[in-house]
């Protein structure tokens, strides 16, 4: 099965490639331009929706712009479409940008919204500039021409479509395999987790829009010369849903489901323009009444679209473990042991009126394990994300190694050195256990988008998942690495976390509550982690409400009770302190 998957792309872009060559009618090579033009478009839609999960309805008017652009400048001003081309796509990564910087910040329904707003906007602009027509649009569009052959709108021009449609989809591929694809998968599961890596969502949700508007871009100065005319209609928000609607349709999370989507919409929607008039005896839109029962039907039983059906027969190439041998990854300064690590003095958080944490303080020295602990609702959790930046601070201050860190982003308090897994667990499902870790090892390596889809990060990809891997095993759960982290159980899952926030190679380790909804055998292992991990020299901040679990593990421990700081001491201290018994039991005695 993997030597089929190997050979699958090889096989079917020389088939595409081929055909213009083959005795078929010219309708089904006019029929195959669509289908490689929508797919361009919606292969940005896999990206951005299915992967990024940030659902855009207004790709039309990007592709309106290649196509305007191109249009506009080979008929007023005689430029050559191929210089016309880089001035499209300029032009749709500026708009892309303005756009995003602005809408990507939003989220809920508030974002798809935006996309339908400016979606329309564009789609009226271009409909009521005189130079560019109006509605009229622009005719006698030059065709293309390569090496001073015309290509013209048929057999010619199929094989660059396919060839440009083909290379898209190889170069979406290579960037999900890859640091900024892994960060980009990370959006789908909340900005939390992924900013407490030190990844930027903002960055790369930007970075996906941008792509998503390129490969529209590219599909539109494509059309242009194909149709050899431009009008508004074709980018208008309803064509921006029907792109959206392959996208679903083939399956929005696989970058083949675009290719599958655009080739059952372009063949059904053309077939049903003419058997539905002959079945009802008139004329009208009535495809989109079946492709509307279709979807819901689609989104009902396959919700992860019609490629799911394809994927069992096609499942995905296990990795090959092609990086051993490979360099470590950069290491960052350790402290010595018992320098003053991390300073929390008077933290103090408020929500309206509510006090959740009041004048709080504690420090943790290099190599001991600090545990935070008091019964629920005492203000643990709120402490940790004061400290790990999740959330403002009312007042106080908090330093890290000597410096304020109070107040900066998750993301910068990371990069100082310090790292965190979550009370409920952040992995992405869809994503090994590998990939996972690898996620950890973001701000130890440097690779961008661009060089990921050209292939040129290999060699670092080969020292993340080294890292990766020896994470695993330094947890005991290098046997687990190409399961599907969704997989697994609540136990694992844990050591996971654990193991991709020690990929960051941090100063200080923070856990909140990892104990909690483990069973005993569960526990025990993870206590059996910690330990390992303490022996190792690692600090670590361990907010829990188990008091069996953390007594045999921490040298100091906080104990917390609605929201101030109840007392600190040795485990024996604490656990023969009154105060302590009459906050867990409601009496001292």
């Amino acid at each position: 099965m993997a030597r089929l998957h190997r050979w699958a792309f090889p096989a079917f872009a020389a088939f595409m490639l081929a055909l213009p060559l083959l005795p078929v009618p010219d309708f089904w090579i006019t029929q195959s331009n669509y289908i490689g033009l929508y797919s361009l478009v919606a292969l940005g839609l896999v990206l951005l929706t299915g992967v990024g999960g940030l659902t855009s309805f207004g790709q039309a008017a990007f592709v309106g712009i290649g196509a305007y652009t191109s249009a506009y400048l080979a008929t007023a001003h005689a430029l050559s479409p191929w210089l016309a081309l880089f001035v499209g796509l300029a032009l749709a990564v500026a708009v892309a940008l303005v756009l995003g910087a602005i809408t990507l910040r939003m989220s809920g329904h508030y974002l798809p919204l935006a996309t339908i707003a400016w979606g329309l906007a564009l789609n009226y602009a271009m409909g009521n500039m005189s130079w560019l027509g109006k509605y009229d649009g622009l005719q006698g569009v030059p065709s293309l021409s390569a090496f001073g052959f015309d290509l013209g709108t048929g057999r010619g021009l199929h094989d660059l479509i396919w060839a440009i449609a083909l290379l898209a989809a190889l170069a979406v591929i290579h960037l999900l395999d890859s640091r900024p694809g892994r960060a980009i998968r990370s959006l789908k599961s909340g900005s939390m987790m992924a900013e407490a890596m030190g990844i930027s969502t903002l960055r790369y949700k930007l970075v996906a829009f941008v792509i998503a508007a390129v490969l529209a871009a590219l599909s539109g100065w494509l059309f242009a010369h194909f149709q050899r005319s431009v009008n508004p209609t074709p980018f208008s928000i309803a064509k921006g849903i029907e792109y959206l609607f392959m996208a679903v349709l083939g399956g929005v999370g696989n970058v083949w489901g675009a290719f599958l989507g655009s080739a059952v919409v372009r063949i059904v929607e053309d077939q049903l323009q003419v058997l539905l008039p002959k079945l009802i005896g008139t004329s009208g839109n009535f495809e989109t009444i079946i492709f509307g029962i279709v979807l819901v039907v689609v989104l009902k039983y396959a919700p992860d679209g019609l490629w799911s059906f394809v994927g069992r027969f096609a499942p995905p190439a296990r990795r090959e473990p092609d990086w051993h041998g490979a360099a470590a990854l950069p290491l960052r300064s350790k402290p010595q042991r018992g320098e003053l690590l991390l300073d929390v003095q008077a933290v103090r958080k408020e929500f309206g009126g509510l006090v959740a944490v009041n004048d709080v303080s504690f420090q943790i020295r290099a190599g001991d394990i600090v545990g935070l602990i008091g019964p629920n609702g005492a203000g643990k959790s709120t402490t940790f994300n004061l400290v790990t930046g999740v959330l403002a601070l009312t007042r106080g201050s908090v330093s890290f190694r000597g410096e304020a860190i109070g107040g900066l982003p998750s993301r910068e308090i990371a990069r100082r050195g310090v790292s965190r897994t979550f009370q409920h667990v952040k992995l992405v499902p869809e994503m090994t256990v590998l990939e996972n870790v690898a996620l950890g090892g973001y701000l130890r390596s440097r690779s961008g988008a661009i060089k990921a889809m050209l292939r040129l990060d290999r060699e670092e990809e080969k020292c993340l998942f080294a890292e990766a891997e020896r994470q695993l095993a330094r947890i005991g759960m290098a046997d687990k690495m190409h399961e599907l982290a969704g997989n697994l159980a609540l136990g694992p899952q844990r050591l996971v976390e654990i193991a991709r926030a020690l990929a960051t190679d941090p100063a200080l380790l923070l856990l909140d509550e990892p104990a909690a909804g483990l069973r005993h055998k569960e526990k025990q292992a993870l206590g059996d982690v910690l330990r390992q991990l303490k022996s190792e020299g690692m600090s670590i901040l361990l907010v829990e409400h188990d008091m069996d679990f953390v007594m045999g593990l921490t040298d100091r421990i906080v104990v917390m009770e609605f929201g101030t700081r109840l007392m600190e001491g040795t485990p024996a201290e604490v656990q023969a302190s009154p105060q302590v018994r009459a906050a867990y039991l409601g009496t001292e005695h």
